[in-house]
Formats: structure tokens, C-alpha cells, sequence
């Protein structure tokens, strides 16, 4: 009575396992300094704008030439209008595209330009400590003419 109730239904006991470290040779290590992985990074972004901004200007000298105005029949005039339909659309991915990249080239910038915050900070600690030593010189330059005077004030000659 208390067994459990028959299913054809298989029943992994376990999860297969996956192989999360290839044997494959290890990737050799890269030796770049910052300054070059940078330079890397920033060769990345303008190829990737390049391409948008070919893709944009090819899609507009193809848009005109389709533009013109010919004795064209009806097939012409639908293989124009696909051709068109198709030279719009493309060119709206490579705007998104811009959009996108140039989205994110503001949140780097401003989300990772620590060294120039760094920067300004150390700038800003050390102005503020030259002004209290100027200003501990200047107390105690008042303290010091303060002692020196006679307990009844300053004399007059």
C-alpha cells in the first residue's frame, strides 16, 4: 500500500557532467602594458565605427542610384523598391549601432576614468594641505606678536 507508484518516466540520478577545463594547451599569456592594451581598445571602438559609418554612407550612394529615373517596368520597379527596403533597413542597424557604441564610449568614460578622479583628488588633498600650513604659519606668526606685546597693550612712540 505504501509503495510508490510505477512510471515509465526516467529518473536521472545525477547531472551529467560537463567539461569546464578543456585539455587543450593553456592560451599563452598576454604581455601588454596598459598603455598598449589601450591602444588595443581604443583600435577596437574606431574599427567598430568605421564599419557603421561605411555601412551609412554605402547605403546612401545606393539609395540615390536606386532614386533614378528611368523607363523602368514593373519588375525593375519592385527589385528597386526590395533593393531600397533592404539598403534602409541595413543602414538603421549601423545608426542603432553608433547609438550603441557611443552609449557605451560615455558609460566608460564615466564610469571608469578613475585616474583622472585619482587625480583631481591628490591635487585637491594637496592645495588644501599647503593652505593649512600656510594657515598654522599664520597663527602662529599672530600667536608669537601676540606674547611678545607688553600685558598693556601696544605702546605708542
Amino acid at each position: 500500500m505504501s509503495d510508490l507508484p510505477q512510471s515509465d518516466v526516467s529518473r536521472p540520478s545525477k547531472l551529467p557532467t560537463a567539461n569546464l577545463h578543456p585539455q587543450g594547451p593553456a592560451p599563452p599569456a598576454i604581455d601588454q602594458t596598459s598603455a598598449e592594451y589601450l591602444d588595443a581598445v581604443e583600435e577596437e571602438w574606431n574599427k567598430k565605427v568605421d564599419v557603421e559609418i561605411e555601412t551609412l554612407a554605402d547605403g546612401m550612394v545606393d539609395l540615390v542610384n536606386l532614386a533614378s529615373i528611368n523607363n523602368k517596368d514593373k519588375f525593375k520597379i519592385a527589385q528597386e523598391t526590395f533593393q531600397a527596403q533592404f539598403r534602409a533597413e541595413s543602414m538603421i542597424r549601423a545608426a542603432n549601432s553608433l547609438l550603441s557604441v557611443v552609449h557605451s564610449m560615455k558609460l566608460q568614460l564615466l564610469l571608469s576614468d578613475e585616474a583622472q578622479i585619482v587625480e583631481r583628488r591628490d591635487a585637491e588633498l594637496t592645495t588644501t594641505l599647503q593652505e593649512k600650513e600656510e594657515a598654522k604659519a599664520k597663527v602662529a606668526e599672530l600667536l608669537s606678536e601676540l606674547l611678545q606685546q607688553p600685558l598693556g597693550g601696544p605702546t605708542r612712540t
